[in-house]
């Protein structure tokens, strides 16, 4: 299946990053998160990928022009640098399509601009650019092949540090829990859609909000509860836990070093 991965977010939480750099381009390591984000899909099999570019869009462009596969590969190295053979590579088998959709399009007008894109395909798989997991991948989408669903998409539990509170109309607090456990669900992305999905969208609209309420009256709008490991990009301190589980070597999302291990 193609991938469709919008890349347009300003980042604005993460200003010390996003001043110079889009956030897809936002470092886990020593490669950006969206390459994270791709390496992940690409270990199921899925290396057509269809970036809907936005803010900075000529920073990812150069990104993959000058892609250097030994930065995250090993190599042999002889005759004083001048030959270089590598043992291994990352992106030999993508296939990569670069839409500017613009700066400030929704996510359901990036997702209309890159249709030409997506002709021929009775389903493709789509994400934020930002949003990391350890999801079974290939079993999450025979659940979607075999619904009657239009769309479907990954419902994970809040963050640790966030804690719901509730209180009476006078203000005074009655309980103060951890979001986490307490029965709320978030949308995560890792959405699956059939080529239907363009039906229940209209000009100028959001993803989540207008079209996704027509799926549900329509009943054909699924999600799939995942309780493993789901994190966000969103703040610096989101990125300083990629980077410490990263440099640890016990990063959940990097399914693709499995049988390496």
């Amino acid at each position: 299946m193609k991938v469709v991965l919008f890349c347009g977010g300003l980042g604005t939480r993460l200003r010390d990053y996003s001043d110079e750099i889009p956030k897809p381009m936002v470092p886990v390591g020593y490669r950006p998160v969206l390459w994270h984000v791709m390496k992940y899909y690409a270990s199921f099999g899925h290396t057509e990928f269809v970036l809907a570019l936005g803010y900075k869009a000529d920073v990812i462009k150069r990104f993959f022009l000058n892609y250097d596969e030994a930065v995250s590969n090993d190599f042999v190295m002889s005759d004083g640098g001048r030959q270089i053979d590598m043992l291994a590579t990352d992106i030999h088998d993508w296939t990569i399509t670069f839409v500017d959709t613009g700066v400030h399009a929704s996510i359901g007008e990036r997702l209309v601009a890159v249709r030409r894109h997506l002709a021929g395909e009775e389903m493709f798989l789509c994400n934020y650019s930002d949003g990391l997991t350890d999801l079974p991948l290939d079993a999450y989408v025979k659940e979607f092949e075999a619904s009657g669903a239009v769309a479907q998409f990954l419902a994970v539990e809040p963050p640790l540090s966030y804690h719901r509170v509730e209180a009476g109309e006078d203000g005074v607090v009655v309980d103060i829990r951890p979001v986490r456990g307490s029965g709320l669900w978030i949308n995560g992305g890792y959405f699956a859609f059939r080529s239907e999905i363009f039906d229940y969208i209209e000009q100028g609209e959001e993803l989540v909000v207008e079209p996704f309420h027509r799926l549900m009256e329509a009943r054909k709008l699924a999600t799939h509860k995942y309780t493993g490991f789901w994190a966000p990009m969103d703040t610096f301190k989101d990125k300083q836990l990629l980077d410490d589980l990263w440099s640890s070597g016990h990063a959940p999302w990097r399914v693709w070093a499995q049988d390496q291990l």
